[in-house]
Protein backbone atom coordinates (compact mmCIF):
# COMPACT_ATOMS: atom_id res chain seq x y z
CA UNK A 1 0.00 0.00 0.00
CA UNK A 2 2.86 2.18 0.96
CA UNK A 3 4.18 1.61 -2.55
CA UNK A 4 1.66 2.17 -4.38
CA UNK A 5 1.09 5.75 -2.54
CA UNK A 6 5.17 6.87 -3.13
CA UNK A 7 4.12 6.20 -7.04
CA UNK A 8 0.84 8.31 -6.69
CA UNK A 9 2.67 10.81 -4.85
CA UNK A 10 0.87 10.56 -1.67
CA UNK A 11 2.90 9.87 1.24
CA UNK A 12 0.12 9.23 3.99
CA UNK A 13 -2.73 6.27 2.96
CA UNK A 14 -6.37 7.71 4.24
CA UNK A 15 -8.32 6.35 6.32
CA UNK A 16 -10.51 4.51 4.14
CA UNK A 17 -7.46 2.74 2.29
CA UNK A 18 -5.90 2.09 5.77
CA UNK A 19 -9.78 0.46 6.65
CA UNK A 20 -10.23 -1.30 3.21
CA UNK A 21 -6.33 -2.94 3.75
CA UNK A 22 -7.13 -4.43 7.27
CA UNK A 23 -10.58 -5.70 6.49
CA UNK A 24 -9.19 -7.59 3.49
CA UNK A 25 -6.28 -9.04 5.45
CA UNK A 26 -8.20 -10.18 7.89
CA UNK A 27 -11.09 -11.16 5.92
CA UNK A 28 -8.70 -13.94 3.70
CA UNK A 29 -7.79 -16.51 6.10
CA UNK A 30 -11.58 -16.94 6.62
CA UNK A 31 -12.21 -16.73 3.10
CA UNK A 32 -9.79 -20.18 2.45
CA UNK A 33 -11.91 -21.50 6.10
CA UNK A 34 -15.27 -21.34 4.45
CA UNK A 35 -15.58 -24.16 2.51
CA UNK A 36 -14.03 -25.93 5.41
CA UNK A 37 -16.21 -24.63 7.67
CA UNK A 38 -19.92 -24.69 6.01
CA UNK A 39 -19.58 -28.49 6.03
CA UNK A 40 -18.68 -28.78 9.67
CA UNK A 41 -21.63 -26.55 10.25
CA UNK A 42 -23.75 -28.88 7.99
CA UNK A 43 -22.28 -31.99 9.04
CA UNK A 44 -21.44 -31.77 12.62
CA UNK A 45 -22.89 -28.44 14.56
CA UNK A 46 -26.87 -28.78 12.63
CA UNK A 47 -26.97 -32.04 13.68
CA UNK A 48 -25.35 -32.26 17.32
CA UNK A 49 -27.91 -28.84 17.76
CA UNK A 50 -30.59 -30.94 16.59
CA UNK A 51 -29.86 -34.31 18.77
CA UNK A 52 -29.45 -31.74 21.76
CA UNK A 53 -33.39 -30.27 20.84
CA UNK A 54 -34.54 -34.07 20.05
CA UNK A 55 -33.14 -35.43 23.52
CA UNK A 56 -36.36 -33.17 25.10
CA UNK A 57 -38.75 -33.63 22.87
CA UNK A 58 -41.03 -37.06 21.44
CA UNK A 59 -41.89 -37.79 18.54
CA UNK A 60 -45.66 -38.85 17.82
CA UNK A 61 -47.05 -41.41 15.80
CA UNK A 62 -46.72 -39.42 12.67
CA UNK A 63 -43.20 -39.01 12.06
CA UNK A 64 -44.46 -35.70 9.79
CA UNK A 65 -45.41 -33.65 12.44
CA UNK A 66 -42.96 -31.70 14.60
CA UNK A 67 -41.95 -33.45 17.92
CA UNK A 68 -43.83 -32.89 21.05
CA UNK A 69 -41.78 -31.08 23.91
CA UNK A 70 -41.66 -33.39 26.98
CA UNK A 71 -38.69 -31.65 28.82
CA UNK A 72 -36.68 -33.95 30.94
CA UNK A 73 -39.34 -37.37 30.27
CA UNK A 74 -36.57 -39.15 28.00
CA UNK A 75 -33.77 -38.43 30.90
CA UNK A 76 -36.11 -39.94 33.91
CA UNK A 77 -37.10 -43.22 31.13
CA UNK A 78 -32.91 -43.54 31.14
CA UNK A 79 -32.66 -43.47 35.43
CA UNK A 80 -35.05 -46.53 35.48
CA UNK A 81 -33.80 -48.17 31.80
CA UNK A 82 -31.82 -51.44 33.34
CA UNK A 83 -30.32 -51.44 30.21
CA UNK A 84 -28.66 -47.97 30.01
CA UNK A 85 -27.23 -48.91 33.33
CA UNK A 86 -25.59 -52.37 32.00
CA UNK A 87 -24.14 -50.66 28.56
CA UNK A 88 -22.69 -48.05 30.79
CA UNK A 89 -21.36 -50.42 33.25
CA UNK A 90 -20.00 -52.52 29.73
CA UNK A 91 -18.18 -49.15 28.36
CA UNK A 92 -16.98 -48.51 31.56
CA UNK A 93 -15.47 -51.98 31.89
CA UNK A 94 -14.29 -51.97 28.25
CA UNK A 95 -12.11 -48.78 29.06
CA UNK A 96 -10.52 -50.22 32.18
CA UNK A 97 -10.29 -53.74 30.06
CA UNK A 98 -8.56 -51.84 27.19
CA UNK A 99 -6.87 -48.96 28.01
CA UNK A 100 -4.07 -50.28 30.52
CA UNK A 101 -3.00 -52.85 27.78
CA UNK A 102 -2.74 -49.84 25.25
CA UNK A 103 -0.79 -47.90 26.99
CA UNK A 104 1.71 -50.78 28.39
CA UNK A 105 1.96 -53.12 25.53
CA UNK A 106 3.08 -50.10 22.65
CA UNK A 107 5.83 -48.63 24.98
CA UNK A 108 7.65 -51.73 25.40
CA UNK A 109 6.76 -52.28 21.10
CA UNK A 110 8.07 -48.61 20.43
CA UNK A 111 11.20 -49.71 22.74
CA UNK A 112 11.63 -52.79 20.26
CA UNK A 113 11.59 -50.97 17.01
CA UNK A 114 13.65 -47.93 18.13
CA UNK A 115 16.79 -49.87 18.05
CA UNK A 116 19.22 -49.77 15.30
CA UNK A 117 18.99 -53.09 13.97
CA UNK A 118 19.11 -54.32 10.14
CA UNK A 119 15.88 -54.42 8.61
CA UNK A 120 13.97 -52.56 11.34
CA UNK A 121 11.65 -50.86 9.25
CA UNK A 122 10.19 -53.45 8.29
CA UNK A 123 9.58 -54.90 12.32
CA UNK A 124 7.84 -51.57 11.99
CA UNK A 125 5.75 -51.51 8.98
CA UNK A 126 4.30 -55.06 10.10
CA UNK A 127 3.56 -53.62 13.90
CA UNK A 128 1.59 -50.98 12.47
CA UNK A 129 -0.17 -52.65 9.70
CA UNK A 130 -3.11 -53.87 11.37
CA UNK A 131 -4.03 -49.88 11.72
CA UNK A 132 -4.38 -49.01 7.92
CA UNK A 133 -6.11 -52.45 7.99
CA UNK A 134 -10.02 -51.59 7.69
CA UNK A 135 -12.00 -52.63 10.66
CA UNK A 136 -14.76 -54.25 8.43
CA UNK A 137 -12.02 -57.06 7.34
CA UNK A 138 -10.05 -56.79 10.37
CA UNK A 139 -13.63 -57.65 12.49
CA UNK A 140 -14.63 -60.62 9.95
CA UNK A 141 -11.00 -61.95 10.44
CA UNK A 142 -11.05 -62.31 13.99
CA UNK A 143 -14.81 -63.69 13.86
CA UNK A 144 -13.34 -66.88 12.09
CA UNK A 145 -10.35 -66.95 14.40
CA UNK A 146 -13.40 -67.06 17.01
CA UNK A 147 -15.15 -69.80 15.75
CA UNK A 148 -15.93 -72.94 17.49
CA UNK A 149 -13.45 -74.62 14.73
CA UNK A 150 -11.24 -71.78 13.88
CA UNK A 151 -7.82 -71.78 14.57
CA UNK A 152 -7.42 -70.64 18.53
CA UNK A 153 -9.77 -73.26 19.05
CA UNK A 154 -7.44 -75.80 17.27
CA UNK A 155 -4.60 -74.38 19.20
CA UNK A 156 -6.31 -74.88 22.37
CA UNK A 157 -7.40 -78.64 21.52
CA UNK A 158 -3.83 -79.03 20.47
CA UNK A 159 -2.85 -78.27 23.96
CA UNK A 160 -4.71 -81.06 25.13
CA UNK A 161 -8.02 -79.38 26.30
CA UNK A 162 -11.02 -81.28 25.80
CA UNK A 163 -12.85 -78.72 24.34
CA UNK A 164 -12.82 -75.35 22.62
CA UNK A 165 -13.68 -71.84 24.47
CA UNK A 166 -16.91 -69.93 23.24
CA UNK A 167 -15.04 -66.79 22.60
CA UNK A 168 -18.15 -65.42 20.96
CA UNK A 169 -21.46 -67.39 22.10
CA UNK A 170 -20.21 -67.08 26.16
CA UNK A 171 -21.82 -63.97 28.28
CA UNK A 172 -18.25 -64.44 30.58
CA UNK A 173 -15.88 -64.30 27.35
CA UNK A 174 -17.48 -62.14 24.85
CA UNK A 175 -16.45 -58.78 25.82
CA UNK A 176 -13.03 -59.56 26.63
CA UNK A 177 -12.54 -61.15 22.96
CA UNK A 178 -13.58 -57.99 21.42
CA UNK A 179 -11.65 -55.64 24.01
CA UNK A 180 -8.79 -58.03 22.29
CA UNK A 181 -9.47 -56.76 18.86
CA UNK A 182 -9.23 -53.58 19.90
CA UNK A 183 -6.00 -53.69 21.28
CA UNK A 184 -4.93 -55.48 18.46
CA UNK A 185 -5.93 -52.90 16.36
CA UNK A 186 -4.58 -49.76 18.25
CA UNK A 187 -0.72 -51.14 18.92
CA UNK A 188 0.92 -49.81 15.90
CA UNK A 189 -0.91 -46.35 16.58
CA UNK A 190 0.52 -45.61 20.08
CA UNK A 191 3.86 -47.48 19.25
CA UNK A 192 4.16 -44.47 16.72
CA UNK A 193 3.50 -41.87 19.51
CA UNK A 194 5.61 -43.59 21.66
CA UNK A 195 8.13 -43.86 18.38
CA UNK A 196 8.25 -39.56 18.17
CA UNK A 197 9.50 -39.14 22.03
CA UNK A 198 11.67 -42.42 22.31
CA UNK A 199 13.31 -40.27 19.35
CA UNK A 200 13.74 -37.17 21.11
CA UNK A 201 15.58 -38.30 24.28
CA UNK A 202 18.95 -38.00 23.83
CA UNK A 203 21.46 -40.66 23.64
CA UNK A 204 24.26 -38.77 25.79
CA UNK A 205 21.33 -39.36 28.67
CA UNK A 206 21.59 -43.35 28.39
CA UNK A 207 25.34 -43.14 28.16
CA UNK A 208 25.78 -41.17 31.54
CA UNK A 209 23.48 -43.53 32.85
CA UNK A 210 25.66 -46.48 32.22
CA UNK A 211 28.25 -44.74 33.69
CA UNK A 212 26.03 -44.65 37.03
CA UNK A 213 25.17 -48.39 36.75
CA UNK A 214 22.18 -47.63 34.98
CA UNK A 215 22.29 -50.12 32.05
CA UNK A 216 20.01 -52.85 30.33
CA UNK A 217 16.32 -52.29 30.94
CA UNK A 218 16.80 -50.38 34.06
CA UNK A 219 17.45 -47.38 32.00
CA UNK A 220 14.13 -47.68 30.59
CA UNK A 221 12.96 -47.16 33.88
CA UNK A 222 15.70 -44.79 35.15
CA UNK A 223 15.59 -41.99 32.34
CA UNK A 224 13.33 -43.60 29.47
CA UNK A 225 10.04 -43.94 31.36
CA UNK A 226 10.48 -40.74 33.38
CA UNK A 227 10.74 -38.90 30.14
CA UNK A 228 8.00 -40.44 28.26
CA UNK A 229 5.29 -39.13 31.52
CA UNK A 230 3.93 -36.65 28.46
CA UNK A 231 2.99 -39.26 25.93
CA UNK A 232 2.11 -41.46 28.34
CA UNK A 233 -0.66 -39.25 29.69
CA UNK A 234 -1.76 -38.38 25.73
CA UNK A 235 -2.17 -42.47 25.20
CA UNK A 236 -4.30 -43.02 28.48
CA UNK A 237 -5.85 -40.35 27.24
CA UNK A 238 -6.92 -40.76 23.39
CA UNK A 239 -7.06 -44.65 24.06
CA UNK A 240 -10.03 -43.71 26.89
CA UNK A 241 -11.51 -41.40 24.81
CA UNK A 242 -11.85 -44.19 22.17
CA UNK A 243 -12.43 -47.01 24.26
CA UNK A 244 -15.86 -45.29 25.44
CA UNK A 245 -17.15 -44.58 21.81
CA UNK A 246 -16.15 -48.55 20.78
CA UNK A 247 -19.46 -49.37 18.43
CA UNK A 248 -17.50 -51.28 14.98
CA UNK A 249 -15.32 -53.98 16.82
CA UNK A 250 -19.11 -55.13 18.74
CA UNK A 251 -21.42 -54.62 15.77
CA UNK A 252 -18.98 -56.57 13.61
CA UNK A 253 -18.37 -59.57 16.55
CA UNK A 254 -21.08 -59.89 19.05
CA UNK A 255 -23.69 -57.20 17.90
CA UNK A 256 -24.14 -56.65 21.56
CA UNK A 257 -24.49 -60.24 22.84
CA UNK A 258 -24.62 -62.75 23.82
CA UNK A 259 -27.36 -61.49 26.24
CA UNK A 260 -26.44 -57.93 26.03
CA UNK A 261 -23.26 -59.36 27.73
CA UNK A 262 -21.20 -57.26 25.26
CA UNK A 263 -23.27 -54.44 24.49
CA UNK A 264 -21.91 -50.91 24.54
CA UNK A 265 -23.45 -47.35 25.12
CA UNK A 266 -22.73 -46.49 21.69
CA UNK A 267 -23.86 -49.81 20.24
CA UNK A 268 -27.54 -49.19 22.33
CA UNK A 269 -27.76 -45.83 20.75
CA UNK A 270 -27.55 -47.26 17.23
CA UNK A 271 -30.11 -49.66 18.45
CA UNK A 272 -32.57 -47.44 19.89
CA UNK A 273 -32.28 -44.96 16.74
CA UNK A 274 -31.37 -46.87 13.47
CA UNK A 275 -33.68 -50.32 14.67
CA UNK A 276 -36.41 -48.84 17.15
CA UNK A 277 -36.38 -45.90 15.48
CA UNK A 278 -36.86 -44.15 18.97
CA UNK A 279 -34.44 -41.35 17.55
CA UNK A 280 -35.51 -38.73 20.97
CA UNK A 281 -34.44 -41.31 23.61
CA UNK A 282 -31.54 -42.46 21.41
CA UNK A 283 -30.43 -38.69 21.58
CA UNK A 284 -30.87 -38.52 25.01
CA UNK A 285 -28.25 -41.17 25.61
CA UNK A 286 -26.04 -39.17 22.95
CA UNK A 287 -26.41 -36.07 24.97
CA UNK A 288 -25.39 -38.07 28.13
CA UNK A 289 -22.31 -40.02 26.33
CA UNK A 290 -21.21 -36.57 25.02
CA UNK A 291 -21.26 -35.25 28.74
CA UNK A 292 -19.16 -38.13 30.09
CA UNK A 293 -16.62 -37.53 27.05
CA UNK A 294 -16.41 -33.86 27.91
CA UNK A 295 -16.16 -34.32 31.63
CA UNK A 296 -12.68 -36.40 30.64
CA UNK A 297 -11.69 -33.82 27.93
CA UNK A 298 -11.37 -31.22 30.85
CA UNK A 299 -10.04 -33.33 33.25
CA UNK A 300 -7.33 -34.01 30.74
CA UNK A 301 -6.74 -30.30 30.24
CA UNK A 302 -6.83 -29.58 33.71
CA UNK A 303 -4.03 -32.88 34.03
CA UNK A 304 -1.64 -31.45 31.35
CA UNK A 305 -1.59 -27.97 32.70
CA UNK A 306 -1.36 -28.64 36.14
CA UNK A 307 2.04 -30.83 34.89
CA UNK A 308 3.27 -28.42 32.38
Amino acid sequence: MLKKNLTSGKIFPSLKEIVLDISGQKLKPYLFLAPALIILVIIVFYPALQAFSLSFSRYGYDLTQPPEWVGLENFERLIQDELFRKTLFNSLLYMVGVVPPLVILPLFLAIAVNQKLKGINWFRAAYYTPVVISMVVAGIAWRALYWSNGILNQIWLGLGFSSGLPWLTSPDWAIWSVMVVTVWKGLGYYMVIYLAGLQGISPELYEAGAIDGSDGWQKHFDITIPLMKPYIFLVAVISALSATKVFEEVFLLTQGGPRNSSKTIVYYIYEKAFQDLDINYASAMGLVLFMAILVLSIANLILSRSRS
